[in-house]
């Protein structure tokens, strides 16, 4: 048999070894693994390199509608393009269900931004903000059946937030189809108070965003969260942990027993509320919900991720501009932090960022960082075994890493639709130089060769952690 991509003589890791031998492809998928596998018509040598699944970003939002007067930076075309070029093959945005329209609307309209435009593969996430029902009884059951098997609940934002009588109904259809439930877990009442103090003492700063949204507000929304899944009994996933109280929540509720996926993002790694306090409104940069906390919760997310608490490694992309009308500064923005659009970028810098601060400083070795990267989001949302891993039968998506690149993350060498990255000037150690897509080489040496439409939507099983109960 002749293979049609051969990558020889890296050091491939999964999620549980590390080991060299080369890998056969056919026809977009891993077909053999060894040794001197015979003729290719292409081979790439991989020799001091890492040959790591590609990465699958499970908590991305591109081309989601943000408000009147609001556009996000990416659309599919830059933010899968951006995606790819920091190592990720598949990535998993939200459709977001507006308040009187059906999910089947907001999917059609979704698919048709999307459709010819990835340089990824894509799979979605539903964000139910309107649990009518018509959505309760009759859609999400379909849809589930059809593939979208997780959505997404608010505890906060206005416009989105579910009470805990909507969210255990929402949580019931999880129950009865065997779909997984994700919740952003941030008290709103108490965040509209501290609003409202802050407005009347005339503190309306950017870093006013972080002071508004304390610890207290996500640790009292997450224990929450957790009950409200206990009473229905379903497994829950903790999105974008920021912070130690909230951590010790998901590990009591593991205790007793309650399934709990946990993730956490680059930005409470890496930022901190100081960091809202630029001058000039640029502290508008790092507003995003949670926002990031202090050094000590920083140091309380590693820990989570080092000791196994978190299950999940995220970007948690939002992207908006900073210097535009329709971003950051759109003019009630530049004037209150209430209304600066919460978001950051970050798809692109994810992978590079726990490489380096994780795997090349020996917080984490790299068959947790493909873990937490790749692997578990593949179990946790019903991809695997077809990606998040290399073996055989398994798609060809691989990265290809070289664990001796020094770069400097500038936003110019970026490729998301933003116009400032929030991690400017960072140092990192590790950077992906080629991409696989498929058995497609999409990147090369760092030059995109691969062709926007060459990436596909992908329908998902059940994930790992739930079962079709009546």
């Amino acid at each position: 048999m002749e293979f049609d991509l051969v990558i020889a003589g890296g050091t491939v890791a999964t999620a549980s070894d590390m080991f060299s031998c080369d890998i056969g492809i056919k026809d977009g998928v891993i077909v053999q693994l060894g040794r001197d596998l015979g003729p290719a018509k292409e081979t790439i040598d991989a020799a001091g390199k890492y040959v790591l699944p590609g990465g699958i970003d499970s908590h991305v939002h591109i081309a989601q509608p943000s408000g009147e007067g609001i556009v996000m930076a990416d659309g599919f075309e830059s933010g899968t393009r951006s995606a790819l070029f920091g190592g990720n093959t598949t990535i998993m945005p939200f459709c977001l269900q507006q308040k009187g329209e059906s999910l089947r609307e907001a999917l059609g309209a979704y698919h048709a931004l999307a459709e010819g435009q990835c340089y990824t593969d894509i799979s979605f996430h539903l964000i139910v903000s309107d649990p009518t029902a018509a959505v309760l009884g009759q859609e999400l059951p379909a849809l589930v059946a059809d593939g979208y098997t997780s959505f997404k609940v608010f505890m906060t934002y206005e416009n989105l937030r579910l009470n805990d009588a909507e969210i255990l109904a929402t949580m019931d259809v999880a129950r009865r189809t065997g779909a997984l439930v994700m919740v952003h877990c941030e008290n709103e009442d108490a965040i509209r108070y501290l609003i409202g103090r802050h407005e009347a003492e005339g503190e309306v700063r950017p870093r006013a965003h972080a002071t508004t949204r304390p610890v207290a507000a996500e640790r009292e929304a997450t224990h929450r969260a957790m009950s409200l899944a206990e009473i229905v009994d379903v497994p829950v996933v903790i999105v974008h942990v920021s912070n130690g109280a909230a951590i010790e929540e998901i590990r009591r509720a593991r205790a007793r027993g309650r399934k709990v996926v946990a993730e956490t993002c680059p930005q409470y790694l890496m930022l901190t509320a100081a960091d809202l306090e630029g001058m000039d409104w640029e502290g508008a940069k790092f507003v995003c919900s949670p926002p990031p906390r202090d050094e000590a919760e920083q140091e309380a997310c590693w820990n989570g991720l080092e000791e196994g608490t978190f299950d999940l490694f995220s970007s948690d992309h939002c992207p908006f501009r900073y210097e535009d009308a329709q971003g950051k500064l759109n003019p009630k923005g530049a004037a209150n932090f209430r209304h600066i659009p919460n978001g950051i970028p970050g798809v692109e810098t994810r992978l590079p960022i726990l490489f380096s601060e994780g795997v090349m400083k020996g917080r984490i070795d790299l068959p947790r960082f493909v873990a937490l990267t790749a692997t578990n989001q593949a179990k946790v949302y019903g991809l695997y075994p077809q990606k998040g891993t290399i073996a055989v039968g398994a798609d060809a998506d691989i990265a290809i890493w070289d664990p001796a690149a020094e770069r400097v993350i500038r936003h110019a060498d970026l490729h998301d639709g933003a116009d400032y990255t929030p991690y400017e000037g960072l140092s990192v150690t590790g950077w992906p130089t080629t991409v696989v897509l498929g058995g497609r080489v999409m990147v090369r040496d760092g030059e995109l060769v691969g062709n926007k439409g060459d990436g596909a939507y992908r329908s998902r099983s059940l994930s790992s952690l739930t079962a079709v109960r009546g």
